[in-house]
Formats: C-alpha cells, sequence, structure tokens
C-alpha cells in the first residue's frame, strides 16, 4: 500500500516553477494541470433532470419500456355502465390462462410484441369465485349491448403486456378454456365503444374492488398494475375449430415447418393472451372451411 505524504505528517512537496507555469496555462491549453489529474478516472456523468434517458428497447408492451407497470392516465376510474368481463383471477391452478409469476419464460420474447393478430382465453362454463360466476363465452359477449364489453382479469405480466400492446381494430381468436372441448368459438376485435374511441389499453377497474374475483391489494390507483381493453363481437366461427385439431397441426408442422410449429398456444400453453402471426392467423381461418382432420 503506497500512503502519501500526509500520513507522515511531512510538509508539502515545494513545486517547482515548471509545474507552477504549467498550473498557469494548462486552462487554456485544454490539457491537465498535473500529471496526477491526467490519470484520474473521469468522473461519472449524471443526466440532468428533465432530459431524455438513454434509448433503449422501446417495445410497447415490454416491461423495459413499461417501467413502474405503465402509469395510469385520466381513465384510471371505471366508467360509467361499464360493462365487466367476469372471468376467474388467472393465478389459479385449475385455470388454463395466466401463471402467476412476474417474468414467465414469454418475457424473453416481450420484444416480439407487435403482432397484429391475437388469441384470447375465456371460460364459458359457469363457476362461482368468490361468489361471482367466472363465466364468459362468446354467445355472451354477443348478447352485449353494442356486442362490446372489457377484457378484465388478466393477472399475468406477460399477458398484460400483450393487452397494452393491442390496436384498434386488430383481430382475435375467442378461445374457451377450461371447458369439456376447449377450442376456437369466433372472432372479436378491438372496437369503439359509447361513441367514443376507447384506449387500447386503459387500467382494469377490478383490480380496486375489494369484493372481486381480481382485487390486487398491492395494485394502487395512482400507479395501477393491471390493464384491460375493448372488444367487440365480429363472428362465429363457421365450425369450432377444437384444441386436440390445433394440437395434431401443431404436432405436424413442427415436423414440416408449417406456420403452426411455434405456436404460442403450445410453446406459452398457460398465458391467456397471446400473439399470433399472420400466417398463424390465416391457416386457422382456413381450417373452418375444412372437414375436422
Amino acid at each position: 500500500m503506497t500512503l502519501s505524504r500526509k500520513s507522515y505528517n511531512l510538509p508539502p512537496r515545494p513545486v517547482s516553477p515548471e509545474e507552477a507555469a504549467r498550473a498557469l496555462i494548462a486552462p487554456a491549453l485544454g490539457v491537465p494541470a498535473t500529471h496526477q489529474e491526467a490519470r484520474a478516472p473521469a468522473a461519472p456523468q449524471t443526466r440532468r433532470e428533465g432530459t431524455s434517458p438513454p434509448r433503449g428497447c422501446q417495445t410497447r408492451g415490454c416491461e423495459c419500456y413499461l417501467g413502474a407497470a405503465g402509469a395510469a392516465g385520466p381513465d384510471s376510474k371505471r366508467p360509467a355502465g361499464k360493462h365487466t368481463k367476469t372471468r376467474k383471477p388467472t393465478g389459479t391452478s385449475t385455470r388454463v390462462g395466466d401463471s402467476s409469476p412476474e417474468k414467465t419464460s414469454a418475457s424473453k420474447n416481450c420484444g416480439n410484441n407487435q403482432s397484429s393478430y391475437w388469441l384470447m382465453k375465456s371460460e364459458p362454463q359457469s363457476r362461482i369465485e368468490k361468489g361471482v360466476d367466472v363465466k364468459f363465452s362468446i354467445e355472451d359477449l354477443k348478447a352485449e349491448p353494442k356486442q362490446t364489453a372489457c377484457w378484465d382479469g388478466v393477472r399475468n405480466y406477460q399477458a398484460r403486456n400483450f393487452l397494452r400492446a393491442m390496436k384498434l381494430e386488430q383481430k382475435a381468436f375467442f378461445y374457451h378454456s377450461n371447458c369439456k372441448e376447449p377450442g376456437i368459438a369466433g372472432l372479436v376485435k378491438l372496437q369503439w365503444l359509447y361513441s367514443k374511441i376507447v384506449k387500447e389499453a386503459y387500467p382494469d377497474h377490478t383490480q380496486f374492488e375489494k369484493n372481486n374475483p381480481y382485487y390486487d391489494p398491492s395494485s394502487k390507483e395512482d400507479n395501477p398494475k393491471w390493464s384491460m381493453v375493448d372488444v367487440q363481437f365480429v363472428r362465429l366461427m363457421k365450425r369450432y375449430i377444437t384444441l386436440t385439431e390445433l394440437k395434431a397441426n401443431h404436432q405436424a408442422h413442427k415436423a414440416t415447418g408449417g406456420p403452426l410449429k411455434n405456436m404460442a398456444l403450445f410453446t406459452h400453453p398457460r398465458l391467456s393472451v397471446q400473439p399470433l402471426t399472420p400466417e398463424e392467423f390465416e391457416f386457422i381461418l382456413s381450417l373452418e372451411e375444412k372437414e375436422p382432420s
């Protein structure tokens, strides 16, 4: 260990004429005044308040883009007369939906949220959760005023990020899950409501309602964790596309390189909101024109 002259209580070393002259002209020349300054590491730069942070991942929906779970805007209150889509909380083990960890295995792919097509799961059969029937089928959506409802109750971070990545007029398959024969029942899209355009994603009011199955005491109204979108019924499928049929095609396409080879329904089956590629969407649509294999 090297000790300074101070450690021995020695007087300061005399400054030579050359060093004194260097100290005078150094500021004008833009050079270090002493050899010690030349060797000293540069001080870390700090960002001035009000300036932009370094540009990183700019994918909407990705957790590194969202920061503190997406700060709420003026829509954090439940709209008057708004229909709540009642579904089972996504963290329970009996549901083929969302898993509870904040970062699922699908989080590694969160930079690929720029999809135009989606698959959204809901339960078509009655089941009571905390005194609330969580049933919501595509027939229920069709029966709603303007055939529109909010897609609430998502409690998985990656599925929430997919909701936040959705845009108006994008289409999604309505998938019946946790039932005798899971499968795709119809089509929905993000749409207008009450003569005004609703944000693609806005705070899910059920996270603040203590008697709701989706209540989350850790979420705050000034910084809500969870979002929802509004969906509108488009049409029923010409025939019900079952999970069994989709899985058979997925297995075949893994060997042949077909469009369903990497379908999230099988690679990330716990997610209740999933992106689809255009090829996956078009292939599934083509199945309704064919007899079940």
